[in-house]
């Protein structure tokens, strides 16, 4: 079975504004378009839906996609913004990035609360945080290519 490569994240959120505005002028993630779809039956069929309208948000960063829908139909439940990372599931979305604590320190700036300040473990300098919806990022920036442990030494270029 051939797979190429991971294509994008999907995510739901209660309100598409502001989950825009957190991963655009928090993360550094552009829009790429928004469109919206309402009813119709091969969209119903590929998510298992009836009667599914939603907003939808493309957003980009590099290689990086995550596509938002906001729905309207059918109505969704609430989400516990505090739900463990131990819970079944797609626990976090995890960027790679250059410089973790300026990196850390500018998502504090910008309200993106953390669990911890940057902790450095096994040659990776790491730490989680929540979009304003409870979705779990971490950021991590590997700081030892020889200690690093084999799942955080991936890269593109290397798979």
């Amino acid at each position: 079975m051939p797979i190429n490569r991971l294509h994008h994240i999907g995510m739901s959120v209660p309100n598409l504004d502001i989950g825009k505005r957190f991963y655009c002028d928090v993360l550094g993630f552009e829009e790429a378009r928004t469109v919206g779809f309402g009813s119709e039956a091969s969209v119903d069929a590929i998510l298992g839906l009836k009667k599914a309208s939603a907003k939808v948000a493309f957003l980009r960063r590099g290689d990086l996609w995550i596509e938002m829908f906001e729905f309207s139909s059918p109505s969704p439940k609430a989400n516990d913004k505090d739900v463990l990372v131990c819970e079944y599931g797609f626990s976090h979305l995890c960027l790679d990035v250059t410089d973790v604590d300026t990196v850390y320190e500018q998502c504090c700036d910008k309200g993106m609360q953390f669990h911890t300040a940057p902790v450095s473990t096994h040659g990776v300098k790491t730490t989680y945080g929540r979009d304003p919806f409870g979705n779990v990022i971490e950021i991590q920036e590997i700081m030892n290519e020889a200690q690093a442990s084999e799942s955080w030494k991936f890269s593109p270029s290397r798979a």
